[in-house]
Formats: C-alpha cells, structure tokens, sequence
C-alpha cells in the first residue's frame, strides 16, 4: 500500500505536556525525518517530515509546571513526536531544555528515547543534568529491524551507543519493540540481546501496540492482522507466537538481564522504586523477568490510604467537564468509574494516586490500550519473512527529502 494513501493531508500536532501511560510526554519538538513503517506518528502526517519547534526550551519549562497533569514524581519523556537526535536543531533543542530543566530545580527522571547517534554535545548536557541530580535514562529502540522498515536508520550508529553510554555511566533502556514477524526468529532475538545486554540495564519487550485506526498501516507489516475480527485495538499489544513462546526460556541465557514487558518496571527498577502500578504479584508480575531486589521492593511498598474522594478530586484537577460516579475497591485499590474518561485521565490518576482505574474508553480517543486498563497481550501465528538474520546492518537509505 503507497504511504500516500496512509497520511492525512495535514500534520496533526500533539499537545506539548501530555500523559502517557507510564509517563509524561514532553513535546516542544514535532515531526520526524525518518520513515519506520510501523511509527505511531504515520497516521499523524508527522514522519518523513521537518521538525518543528511548537516552545522553545524556557516555554516548555513554564508549559510543565502549569500544566494539571504534573507531579514531582512523574517520569518525563522527552520528543515522543520526534527523535531528539535525528537533526541539529533538535539535538541543541534537547541540550537547552536540560539545562533549563536543571536550572528550573525540577529533578523529575528524564527519559529520551532514540535510534540516532548519541553525539558529544548530547552526552554532555546529560552528564550535566545527572550531576545536578536529574536522573536521565536513555532508552535505545533496537529491535533487530531493518533499512527497509526502519527507513533512514543508522543501525550500526545505533548499535554503537550501547557500549558508548554505557562507558560514560549513563543508565541505558533497551526498547525491544516492535516485535514482529520480521524481527522474531530466534536468531535475530539473540543477536539483538547479545548485544544489548551486555551493556543496557534491562530490555523492555512490547510486542506491537495497534492504536485505534492504525490496521491498514500495519498489516503490510504484518500480513495475519488482516483477519477480522482481530481485536488488535483493545490488546495491550500484539506478539508473534515464536517470539511469545520463547520469552520463558531467555533468562536462561541471559540470566543477570532484566527483561519486562511493562515499562513501568523497567523504569521502577533502574530508578530504584517500588511498582506504582499495581503490577506486583499479577501475572504480568510473574511474566516480567525481574531480580530478587527488585521483587523485594515491590513487596515492602508502603502505599498511602486513598478513597474515592480522592479520585474524584484528581479528576476534577484535571478538568474533567462531568466527574461520573465512582465505585472503589480498597481490597483492590481499584477505581471503576461509571462513564467514558480520555486515556490520558485515567492515567494520570492512576500514576498519582497509585490506584488501578477501569473506564469505557471516551470516543475518538486514539491513544493505544494498555495492561493497567486490564489489556490483556494477543498472541498471534504469522510466518517469519526475515530472509537475513542480521538485517538492521545494511546500509540505510536515504528516507527522502526532509532535512
């Protein structure tokens, strides 16, 4: 299917503070250069396109603080809608806004994830920000793919940032995802995690989260999620059976190696907290192959007493025009609510308050389904169509004319 077909005929921009499922994402930066076929951002109109500054760094401090959505506990990712790396522009965007952080006294974690070379100037602004007490995470998204999904991807660059942050003390995240069945033979797996985990504190495998609408663009990719009555949109992602079913035995070959499915963990164990999440002792728990400390400290979290008033008032914060009616369950600590709520909501209290939130999903919204809404993972049959093991290490073409 030409691509053509699968854009908007405009860019649609992203609010520049915004809550994600695990995190908030910080977005004064839109628009990628780059092409990978399964990006989030395709039917957005924001790939193959020129970056454009929405704040500059100061404006985005300020947006931050103002905005209802912000905690001091929060995570911040930085350009979901971009890659910070990918131009100059965006990489002294990226240098000025952690200095701006650094000098506003927020010390929320920072995340940046990428799939471009980590340049001087960039390991220096985090070195900065680390040293003043922010903790800064790189999250390299290295998943065996190559040049003709990931379009205009350096792979040996990226694979090259392992080691090179790694040697600075830099704390590295390796984003597995997608997993699909070009990247799933079990040759491709372990030569990606043979790498990684060697220097990366943990891996974090996904699977391929389907956000409402985004079927056709992904099918290509992925031939079986053509078949109706898939519900790949209500999922919390969708696995390639070879891949699935071999997870269990990896730790065997990777036994020092952390890997989660949720990114939550991933993010409580490299920063050192328990689960916020309610994720410990569910079987998505038992599924993530996490070590013993982190186990413990989960098990010892001291949570703080909440009711449904308090829910209530977390949404009234956030602007809900019509707060609906609450059922709680303390043994649970889970909220029901009787009526639609926007994604990013429910989040956002469940990220506060350290609650469970179960809400019908308000209409048009396009953000993806994910486990803390009770998603559950589809795992799907589909037949490998990676011809060369090692793909990711072809040469990469050029994705088009956006500089």
């Amino acid at each position: 299917m030409p691509t053509s077909r699968l854009l908007p005929a405009k860019r649609v921009f992203e609010p520049v503070i915004d809550q994600h499922e695990t995190w908030l994402a910080v977005n004064p930066v839109q628009g990628c250069p780059k092409d990978c076929g399964y990006c989030y951002l395709k039917d957005r109109g924001q790939t193959v396109a020129k970056p454009v500054e929405l704040a500059s760094p100061e404006r985005t401090v300020a947006l931050l603080k103002a905005n209802p959505y912000f905690h001091t506990r929060a995570v911040l990712a930085l350009y979901t809608c971009t890659d910070a790396l990918a131009t100059p522009p965006n990489r002294a965007h990226l240098v000025g806004l952690l200095d701006q952080l650094t000098a506003s006294g927020l010390r929320n974690p920072v995340c940046l994830i990428t799939k471009c070379s980590v340049t001087d100037d960039v390991i220096a602004a985090i070195l900065r920000a680390r040293t003043a007490g922010i903790p800064v995470i790189v999250y390299l998204s290295y998943s065996g793919l190559g040049p003709d999904i990931e379009r205009g991807i350096d792979h040996k660059a990226l694979r090259a940032n392992f080691p090179r942050l790694h040697a600075h003390g830099i704390p590295v995240i390796h984003y597995w995802r997608p997993l699909i069945p070009a990247n799933s033979a079990p040759e491709t797996i372990t030569h990606v995690l043979d790498w990684a985990a060697s220097y990366a504190t943990c891996s974090v495998a996904v699977g391929l989260k389907v956000k409402p609408g985004a079927r056709a663009q992904l099918t290509p990719l992925w031939p079986e999620l053509a078949e109706e009555g898939l519900p790949l949109e209500t999922a919390d992602a969708v696995w390639p059976r070879e891949t699935w079913d071999l997870l269990e035995s990896l730790p065997t070959r990777y036994p020092g190696h952390p890997i989660y499915q949720t990114n939550s963990c991933a993010l409580a164990h490299v920063l050192g907290r328990p689960d916020s999440f309610l994720v410990h002792g569910t079987n998505t728990c038992t599924d993530n192959h996490c070590p013993a400390e982190q186990r413990a400290r989960c098990a010892s979290a001291d949570r703080a007493e909440v009711s449904p008033d308090a829910v209530q008032k977390r949404l009234v914060w956030l602007g809900v025009p019509v707060v609906p009616d609450i059922r709680w369950d303390a043994e649970r600590r889970t909220a029901t609510v009787e009526g639609p709520l926007a994604l990013r909501d429910s989040n956002n209290v469940s990220q506060t308050l350290e609650v469970g939130v179960r809400a019908e999903r308000e209409r048009g919204d396009r953000y993806w389904s994910g486990k803390f809404g009770g998603n559950q993972p589809l795992v799907l049959d589909s037949h490998n169509t990676s011809a060369n093991p090692h793909p990711e290490l072809e040469a990469p073409p050029s994705p088009g004319g956006v500089k």
